[in-house]
């Protein structure tokens, strides 16, 4: 196997998380969320006036790696079956992280590098595939759809109840994607040449979508 990291962007209700959590339990990575990190940074007790000593990071990222590996837990596996958990679509808050020192910014791209650089990992946070681009040992991924097709899912799971509020719920979190990206990586714009796979789930079921994921890993 030439990847030993999975790192997948997504947009919202695109179905990202579920096809990172079938792809993590098939493979027997380990998987990483936004939140997953989040926990471990409150277990590893991050002191913000050490952030910004950069000798004193790479100790804070050695804690920050034990405590994800506390804090991993895969809250619902999604396996291959067609029955997948409309929760996963959207949950409230799941939007960009708003702006952060710049200190904080590299603390997080530090941890994700060394995260990969310890490998069997899949990635669904931070626009990881942003701060790994050019190792070639991980496969990156970007699992979208239509705008229309994620708004009507987040009506159909009940997150929204009309598919007019659902729409701007969805433009608004393209925008702040963007401006994520633009902040925090300083790139002036996303670009397909910045992933392996780009898998739109619009037709293509979240089970066939992680199925070329691990297609493109194992081959």
């Amino acid at each position: 196997m030439g990847f030993q990291v999975v790192c997948i962007s997504r947009t919202l209700a695109a179905g990202g998380e579920i096809v990172g959590q079938a792809v993590a339990q098939h493979l027997g990575f380990h998987y990483m969320d936004r939140e997953i990190i989040g926990r471990a940074a409150e277990r590893a007790k991050v002191d913000p006036s050490v952030v910004a000593a950069a000798e004193q990071r790479q100790p804070l990222i050695r804690r920050l790696i034990e405590a994800i590996g506390v804090a991993q837990v895969l809250a619902d596996p999604a396996g291959f079956s067609s029955g997948v958990p409309t929760e996963s679509y959207y949950t409230p808050g799941l939007t960009p992280l708003p702006a952060l020192p710049e200190d904080y910014r590299a603390l997080i791209r530090e941890t994700i590098q060394e995260i990969a650089s310890r490998g069997q990992a899949v990635i669904v946070a931070h626009a990881a595939s942003m701060a790994l681009l050019g190792r070639r040992d991980v496969l990156r991924v970007f699992i979208t759809a239509s705008a229309e097709t994620r708004a009507r899912r987040l009506v159909a799971a009940g997150h929204v109840p009309t598919e007019t509020e659902a729409a701007a719920i969805v433009a608004q979190a393209d925008r702040e994607r963007r401006e994520y990206i633009r902040s925090f990586y300083k790139r002036k714009e996303e670009l397909p040449t910045d992933y392996d796979l780009i898998v739109n789930t619009d037709v293509l079921t979240f089970e066939q979508a992680a199925h070329l994921v691990l297609n493109a890993v194992e081959d």
